[in-house]
C-alpha cells in the first residue's frame, strides 16, 4: 500500500496545487455499514433531513481527520481505475489535513478532491459522472458552504 501512496501523492503534487507530503495515512478496511455509520456521526443534520424518502447515498470511502486514517471497504482491491480514484480522493483530504489547509466550511474541502479524482479517472477515458454519477453540478452543491 505504501508504493501506491507514494505514486498517488507523487500523482497529486504534480496534477495539482497540492504539495507532496509523504507522511502516509494509515489504511483500515471495514464493512460498508461501519463507514455509513461514520458518515452519519460527522453530519448528523444532512442524516435527519434525508430521511426514508432521500437516503444518504452510500459511502464508498472516509478519511477521519484525528486518526489520519482512509476506511475503505471490505475487499476493497483498488483493481480498476475507478477504485483508485476513490483512494486519490480520500488522499486529497488525508493531504489538505496534515498540511493544514484551511477551508470556509468542511464541504468546501470536496471540490478538490472531487476534481483530482476526476483527473485520474480522465486519464483512463472515464469521468466522475461515467463511474459514479457525479456531474459538476454536483461536485458545486457538495462543495458549497450552507449557512
Amino acid at each position: 500500500m505504501n508504493e501506491l501512496l507514494n505514486l498517488i501523492v507523487l500523482w497529486l503534487s504534480i496534477n495539482s496545487a497540492i504539495p507532496a507530503n509523504y507522511n502516509h495515512p494509515q489504511v483500515e478496511y471495514v464493512p460498508p455499514a461501519t463507514m455509513s455509520a461514520m458518515r452519519s456521526r460527522e453530519l448528523p443534520s444532512a442524516a435527519q433531513a434525508a430521511g426514508p424518502a432521500n437516503p444518504i447515498p452510500e459511502v464508498i470511502a472516509v478519511y477521519d481527520d484525528d486518526k489520519h486514517t482512509i476506511f475503505l471497504p471490505e475487499g476493497w482491491s483498488g483493481s480498476t481505475p475507478a477504485a483508485l480514484s476513490v483512494l486519490v480522493h480520500e488522499m486529497v483530504h488525508h493531504l489538505q489535513n496534515v498540511d493544514g489547509l484551511k477551508f470556509e466550511c468542511p464541504a468546501a474541502r470536496e471540490k478538490p478532491a472531487y476534481l483530482a479524482q476526476d483527473q485520474w479517472l480522465k486519464q483512463f477515458g472515464q469521468t466522475l459522472e461515467s463511474e459514479f454519477e457525479v456531474d459538476l453540478f454536483t461536485i458545486l452543491v457538495k462543495s458549497a458552504c450552507m449557512i
